[in-house]
């Protein structure tokens, strides 16, 4: 099944551009000239990559970038940026709202076609290793759950990592207190407890095993 991207700019040249040479390699493409237009377009076309312009009118793309990261539903969309605009602050602010890339214009567009197709591909990669329901994405700090992304505080994530880093394999309490707080931090048995069981409500209790007296384990489901 082909990959669906969407393209925003409000340069009616570039998206003309962006849209022949995507499609020309096999890509399902919707294109939008503003940040209000792609937030309107995603009602009906979710793709698995956007690329954005930045300075656009009536919604900029940084603004049209931190709307999409806010919807649950949207938050394992790839978004690319473009821009003229190369500074390092403006650089930041993408990466800031939730961009997972920054390509200057003018546009080489074998580079822009490689970027995509390897963000593509790591990301197929990645589902295609998911383990009981569950994938992990490090860049983004983000743990996924059926295909639906969730955001955990920072220790949940880490102790989930650690678990889901050897499916099976059962980790002693004291050695979770060793990778995930360190030996500066004194953590009780009980915290361990009670942060895996928030981590349960929002995966669901199947994911983690429970071995009585020893510690836990990610469940490689059936």
């Amino acid at each position: 099944m082909s990959h669906k991207i969407l393209i925003v700019d409000d340069e009616p040249d570039i998206l003309e551009f962006l849209k022949y040479n995507l499609e020309k390699n096999g890509y399902l493409v919707q294109s939008a000239s503003n940040g209000v237009q792609a937030l309107e377009a995603l009602k009906n076309f979710t793709p698995d990559l956007i690329v954005m312009d930045i300075m656009m009118p009536k919604m900029n793309g940084i603004e049209a970038c931190s709307n999409i990261r806010r919807n649950p539903k949207f938050k394992n969309i790839i978004i690319i940026f473009l821009s003229a605009i190369s500074e390092e602050f403006s650089q930041i602010a993408c990466y800031d709202a939730g961009g997972d890339d920054f390509l200057a214009k003018p546009i080489p567009p074998k580079l822009l076609l490689k970027k995509i197709s390897v963000m593509l591909n790591r990301m197929s990669s990645k589902r295609d290793e998911s383990v009981n329901g569950i994938w992990i994405d490090q860049d983004r700090y983000l743990v996924f759950c059926d295909e639906h992304p969730i955001r955990l505080p920072k220790k949940q994530f880490e102790l989930l990592n650690l678990l889901y880093s050897k499916p099976g394999k059962v980790f002693e309490r004291n050695r979770i207190i060793s990778e995930v707080w360190g030996t500066d931090y004194i953590v009780s048995s009980r915290n361990i407890d009670v942060q895996i069981r928030k981590i349960r409500e929002k995966i669901g209790a199947d994911k983690i095993d429970t071995i009585k007296g020893v510690g836990y384990r990610f469940s490689e489901g059936d």
